[in-house]
């Protein structure tokens, strides 16, 4: 089993990689995402684990150039959730929606490569079908599981 890759942040703001005895930018930190790295970012002082706030910092950064993955009305939405008693069920929520599109990306890349006696657009339709019903099943159990919290969770009580 590979170790995780430990790169340290000081209080400069400077990004020290321990593997390559180096410096390194927000943007190779990036490639490491992009490449599969597994790292941790670890304050340099503290050891307090910050590789959360330095992966939000990559995504801040380039949501403020080019297209913007996130729209104001996502962000908004997303924030909404903070507080909430759904807010334990929508990392989980978004991290498998996100997993069943980039499976299915995969395989309209490779069925894509298989043409062989199809046109694209019965193609594109099959897919289309297939996502929504993946879709949906991923929606209901996500709101059954949320049903099924609410139900066990216990009323709070106005006397404390």
């Amino acid at each position: 089993m590979a170790q995780v890759r430990i790169i340290k942040k000081y209080p400069n703001r400077r990004l020290y990689d321990t593997e390559i005895s180096s410096y390194i930018t927000l943007e190779e930190v990036r490639q490491l995402v992009i490449d599969g790295e597994d790292f941790e970012v670890r304050d340099a002082k503290s050891g307090d684990d910050l590789t959360r706030s330095v992966l939000l910092q990559i995504i801040a950064e380039h949501e403020e150039t080019g297209q913007p993955m996130f729209t104001t009305q996502l962000l908004s939405q997303v924030i909404r959730f903070y507080g909430d008693s759904m807010q334990g069920f929508m990392g989980s929520y978004l991290e498998k929606s996100l997993q069943i599109f980039l499976d299915q990306q995969t395989k309209f890349r490779s069925q894509l490569n298989n043409i062989l006696g199809q046109t694209p657009w019965s193609m594109l339709n099959d897919m289309t079908e297939r996502n929504m019903d993946l879709w949906k099943s991923v929606q209901e159990g996500f709101l059954t599981a949320a049903a099924g919290s609410a139900k066990a969770a216990p009323a709070k009580d106005s006397k404390s």
